[in-house]
């Protein structure tokens, strides 16, 4: 059905001096997949999983300029021969990145706009729509504002919108980077159905967990090649020291230790004291009368799609003014105001908090502080790239990254500033296992030097890397508040079971 011959894909990107640099993001490669397959592509960041997507949906050659050799065939005919009207109607695209496919504000709009483009019958499509929502469990996102959803809710809509158009291919850009275990679950749920409708199915990931009795194929890559190819008996068989010398996350969460030492963790806490906002939709409220947080700490905020956490991170940075309450830290009651000026936010989506023309200027930008040269801030920020491995992109510029990439830019921001609290907002979107290990041993770097680090995150690996200390939202409201130690392992382990029988 999809065969790759002798494919070499390389762009050209343009450094911050003005000289021009090409990357190759696929080299010499020949790869076949079948009618109803089921392949899993995975590999370090940057490794070419993403342009492998784009050449099966032609987003290359036809939007993503750039040199390719060989031939891509679907059904025997040429990507090159056929209209991006033509290959959209043989496959059907989830995004990592769920808003940058979407064209209207209404989430009903949007699960029939591919169908309609695509001229369906209009019952068929009111049909499919209620089929897919059902199937999805997702019947409470009909008919809301986009722009009211949290990450993980859009993910859902971008997904029922090709359950709706129901093609007989469908890529899969990491699906899963912003969804909690229930959606998680789901997601699992919708997949198995398109692979018992004979859907061919390839999907570019790096949690692997829920996809291990769905695989019919698990392709590794590196630089843009296929370094391991595992077929579906032998996926079973990979024990968890497997995956690590792979360099590939978990394929079996039960198989995931404790093994973060806690925080400094000084004698004081941080105390939120009638922290309430209400946006004017009366959705994603916060109502937390009291809560006391070890200072020096890294906390993780977990809880449901839609519980409140991104709001809550935002309140904690002061963002939303119409926050009442504060927070008491180092003595001084912290009003919005002034959490503006000690707190620093890592956002979901960093498109929206890249601004400069390199790696290196973006980090210099969050490095406010007056104490230091412009020579030691420089050096400084190297130190940093150097740790998150970004010290080949010194001079490219953020938005010719990847995806995990630009959130490990972003995370160098945060690091770099000077600010006391740093809220991260799922830091490990789209991270691989290498990297999500260094960014983890670059927060518990931060607790060294004494910040308070808050992080909201869906990703069980990344919890029992570094955080110590835990806040369970639900519905806006504190469910539970502990800190993490092997006694209490079991009450993450509870919550995941709680939202997901994926194992």
């Amino acid at each position: 059905m999809i065969e790759f011959s002798n494919v070499t894909f390389k762009y050209n990107v343009t450094l911050s001096d003005g000289e021009k640099e090409d990357i190759y993001g696929i080299r010499d490669l020949n790869f076949s997949i079948g009618k109803g397959e089921f392949v899993v592509l995975t590999g370090g960041s940057g490794c070419g999983k993403t342009i492998f997507i784009r050449l099966i949906n032609g987003l290359i050659p036809h939007f993503y300029s750039g040199e390719l050799f060989g031939e891509i065939t679907l059904n025997g005919k040429s990507i090159r021969d056929m209209s991006i009207f033509e290959i959209s109607s043989k496959v059907g695209s989830v995004f990592q990145n769920p808003r940058s496919q979407f064209f209207n504000v209404n989430t009903t709009d949007e699960m029939a706009f591919a169908a309609e483009n695509q001229r369906r019958d209009p019952e068929e499509i009111k049909k499919r729509i209620k089929d897919t929502a059902v199937s999805m469990k997702i019947e409470k996102l009909l008919d809301r504002n986009i722009f009211e959803l949290s990450g993980g809710e859009k993910q859902l809509v971008a997904c029922a919108g090709i359950g709706v158009l129901s093609p007989e291919i469908i890529v899969l850009d990491e699906p899963s980077s912003n969804l909690d275990h229930h959606a998680i679950n789901r997601l699992s749920e919708i997949l198995s159905v398109w692979k018992s409708e004979g859907k061919t199915i390839i999907i570019a990931e790096h949690r692997l967990f829920y996809l291990r009795n769905l695989a019919d194929r698990m392709i590794v890559m590196e630089n843009g090649s296929v370094s391991n190819e595992f077929k579906c008996e032998d996926l079973k068989r990979l024990s968890h020291e497997d995956t690590v010398k792979l360099g590939i996350r978990t394929l079996s969460l039960d198989s995931v230790s404790y093994d973060c030492k806690p925080g400094i963790g000084r004698s004081s806490n941080l105390i939120f004291r009638d922290f309430k906002f209400t946006y004017k939709n009366n959705r994603h409220s916060i109502d937390i009368p009291k809560l006391d947080v070890p200072e020096g700490c890294v906390t993780a905020i977990i809880g449901h799609n839609g519980a409140g956490k991104s709001t809550f991170a935002r309140n904690i940075c002061g963002l939303e003014k119409r926050c009442k309450g504060y927070i008491e830290y180092l003595d001084k009651r912290l009003g919005y105001k002034d959490r503006l000026h000690n707190c620093y936010m890592i956002m979901q989506d960093v498109n929206h908090q890249l601004f400069t023309e390199s790696v290196e200027d973006e980090v210099m930008l969050s490095m406010t502080g007056g104490d230091m040269s412009e020579d030691d801030k420089r050096e400084r920020v190297r130190e940093i790239l150097d740790k998150l491995d970004l010290s080949k992109y010194y001079e490219t510029h953020p938005m010719a990254l990847s995806g995990g990439q630009k959130q490990r830019v972003a995370i160098a921001s945060g690091i770099a500033s000077e600010k006391p609290i740093i809220v991260f907002d799922e830091p490990t979107s789209g991270l691989d296992l290498f990297h999500m290990e260094q960014v983890a041993d670059a927060i518990k770097d931060l607790i060294r030097i004494g910040k308070n680090v808050f992080v909201i995150t869906h990703d069980y690996e990344f919890i029992l890397k570094c955080c110590d200390h835990i806040i369970h939202l639900e519905n806006g409201r504190v469910k539970d508040s502990f800190n993490l130690d092997d006694g209490s392992i079991c009450k993450i382990k509870e919550f995941m079971c709680e939202m997901s029988e994926v194992s």
